[in-house]
């Protein structure tokens, strides 16, 4: 890299979809990115792009910090590892490993992906994850922005497919009347990219909603239009919710953390304003825009 070669923003998760929709995002602005993969085959469409390619483990902090150093920043998350007992034990390995790294290299701002409900202590489930990586990067003095997102538009997207074969829409979010915020990952990664390159350095925390709330109702009424028949709402008992996940292939202790989180989010204890500390976003992707993506896969 030479003197006038502006240095990259690293990007963790160009696999999933908020980390690609990041990059991409950064990409078309002309910045340089740097995408970081555990197997390089899955980074070469970004190679190809124009993308610096890092291999690195999340949890070996030797490769971590070699892909976070001389960078302008980085977006970074902890992916979840449903199928393990340890899942939690394991999230706070790639936190600390994270944050480690983080100071070894420097890092002068990260963005973090993190949940709503992330400000609760207990009663969360699933989301305890996300809490563990904030305090483990917050804990590090880097300058961070946690990104708390509400819940993922494309969650729906079994139950699109079941609906479209069936008719029934089945939802673990009960009532079924009840708005809940929710979001488009390309807007998550779209709004990853925009606070990375803020000129602020401080830390804070910031909510990212969609331009409205929706309620399990209105996803069955937007499937129905989409697919130009009747949807009717089927509300699962949690008495079913182990079966309806048999095929997700969960270890007990993830079945245990979604059951606790559901509770949470169907109880208003995991609530995208529970902290008034947080600055509010809201993105510009509409739950129709996405259903009938989501519909046009299962086609």
């Amino acid at each position: 890299m030479t003197a006038s070669t502006p240095l990259p923003y690293v990007v963790f998760g160009v696999t999933g979809r908020t980390g690609a929709a990041a990059a991409d995002a950064l990409l078309r602005s002309g910045h340089p990115v740097r995408v970081v993969v555990r197997d390089p085959a899955k980074g070469q469409t970004w190679a190809e792009r124009g993308a610096e390619l890092a291999v690195a483990d999340l949890t070996d902090l030797a490769s971590m910090t070699k892909a976070l150093r001389q960078v302008q920043g980085a977006y970074v998350v902890s992916p979840q590892h449903y199928n393990r007992e340890d899942l939690f034990e394991m999230a706070d390995l790639i936190a600390d490993t994270t944050a480690r790294a983080a100071v070894a290299a420097s890092v002068p701002r990260l963005v973090a992906l993190s949940s709503v409900g992330a400000d609760r202590e207990s009663g969360t489930g699933w989301i305890r994850m996300n809490r563990m990586f904030e305090q483990r990067l917050g804990e590090t003095g880097v300058p961070t922005t946690f990104l708390r997102a509400a819940y993922f538009m494309e969650n729906w997207m079994p139950m699109v497919g079941l609906a479209m074969r069936s008719g029934t829409l089945p939802t673990f979010l009960a009532p079924p009347q009840r708005p809940l915020p929710m979001v488009a990952t390309v807007d998550v990664g779209s709004a990853a990219a925009a606070l990375l390159q803020e000129e602020k350095m401080g830390t804070c925390i910031v909510t990212l909603s969609g331009p409205k709330d929706y309620t399990p109702n209105d996803v069955a009424a937007i499937v129905a239009a989409t697919l130009g028949k009747p949807v009717e709402v089927a509300v699962l008992p949690e008495t079913e919710w182990p079966k309806a996940l048999a095929d997700a292939h969960f270890s007990k202790a993830a079945l245990a953390g979604f059951a606790e989180m559901t509770r949470g989010l169907n109880g208003s204890h995991i609530d995208i304003k529970s902290d008034p500390s947080a600055v509010e976003w809201a993105g510009t992707t509409t739950l129709e825009r996405v259903i009938v993506k989501l519909a046009q896969r299962q086609r």
